[in-house]
């Protein structure tokens, strides 16, 4: 699998160097609820992704789990025509919250390229994330905290818009 890159390493060191004080700011953002909120994340969402290819880090994939709901193993079983329950013996089990979550990473589907084998059938989740454009961002910043361990993108968003 492509090695997340020098510069995305670094990012993510800083992200975990500042991780306590970015969390105070958005957990600060959580109750205040700002009315430009969205609009800095979004602003800095397009900003990051105009000049950043997912497929060159994928570390969401190499490192995390995303939900599945009922829906998603639906779709992806019948993408690798396989049974759901085939599916959720061989890959997934239940987490803390009792949600379907693979059982270890780097999630089967991710290829040798970063690319995704059931990419038009992945997961709502995978489909949603950095989860950085999303309305109500008020709403997420315990997420957006733990993301910035994780994505690059979402650490280098969250600095710009609490560091200016």
């Amino acid at each position: 699998m492509g090695e997340i890159s020098s510069n995305d390493k670094e990012i993510l060191a800083l992200a975990k160097t500042n991780f306590k004080s970015n969390q105070q700011q958005l957990k600060k953002w959580n109750k205040s609820k700002p009315k430009d909120l969205d609009q800095r994340f979004h602003t800095a969402h397009q900003k990051e992704f105009a000049k950043r290819d997912c497929l060159q880090c994928a570390n969401c994939c190499k490192t995390t789990s995303p939900i599945f709901r009922q829906p998603d193993i639906r779709r992806m079983a019948k993408a690798l025509r396989m049974k759901e329950s085939q599916l959720v013996a061989q890959y997934l089990k239940r987490d803390e919250d009792d949600d379907y979550v693979l059982q270890s990473s780097p999630c089967f589907n991710l290829l040798q390229d970063n690319t995704c084998a059931v990419y038009e059938d992945r997961p709502l989740a995978c489909r949603e994330y950095p989860h950085t454009d999303r309305k109500n961002m008020y709403q997420i910043m315990d997420l957006t905290a733990q993301n910035t361990l994780i994505c690059p993108a979402v650490a280098s968003i969250v600095e710009k818009i609490v560091n200016g």
